[in-house]
């Protein structure tokens, strides 16, 4: 019996790329979290929103491009998010393409400016039995990545 079974879903086909599909699951959140306002991008927004109401955000993506690595705050913000989604049970994964994210999610809707893509928070909508399949499917994803020791997976989005 596979997970998928278990859980009531289709299995996945043979030769089907699993991480594939989770970037093409975090695209189709990502589009329609900000279509129904649940979005928050930023870092500081992000820490803010945690630290307020921590049992509304449903899922967590911190980004990063290659020369982010060395950004020493950076990364200390990424580990106190991390630590702060683990201890709150909320899922997350990496992407390593902010101009991917910006594709996707597109500048501030208030001034048209680029924003901070690097902590973008998936917070559940006011709507009462809200569920998005591709959150289900990113939360499958997630529960096994940690069945393997991979806590904070990465996730590559799609061309």
């Amino acid at each position: 019996m596979t997970l998928e079974e278990i859980h009531g879903q289709q299995p996945m086909p043979v030769g089907h790329d699993w991480m594939q599909g989770a970037g093409t699951a975090l695209h189709e959140l990502l589009v329609s979290a900000q279509r129904r306002g649940c979005l928050t991008a930023g870092v500081y927004e992000s820490a803010k929103l945690m630290n307020v109401d921590p049992d509304n955000v449903a899922f967590c993506v911190l980004a990063a491009d290659q020369e982010d690595e060395g950004d020493i705050a950076l990364q200390i913000h990424f580990t106190l998010i991390q630590a702060f989604c683990c201890e709150n049970d909320i899922d997350i994964v990496r992407v390593n393409d902010v101009a991917k994210l910006a594709a996707i999610v597109g500048p501030s809707e208030d001034s048209g400016e680029p924003r901070d893509l690097h902590c973008i928070l998936i917070t559940n909508p006011n709507e009462e039995g809200w569920k998005d399949p591709a959150l289900e499917k990113l939360n499958l994803f997630c529960e096994e990545s940690r069945n393997v020791n991979d806590w904070v997976p990465t996730v590559t989005l799609p061309e």
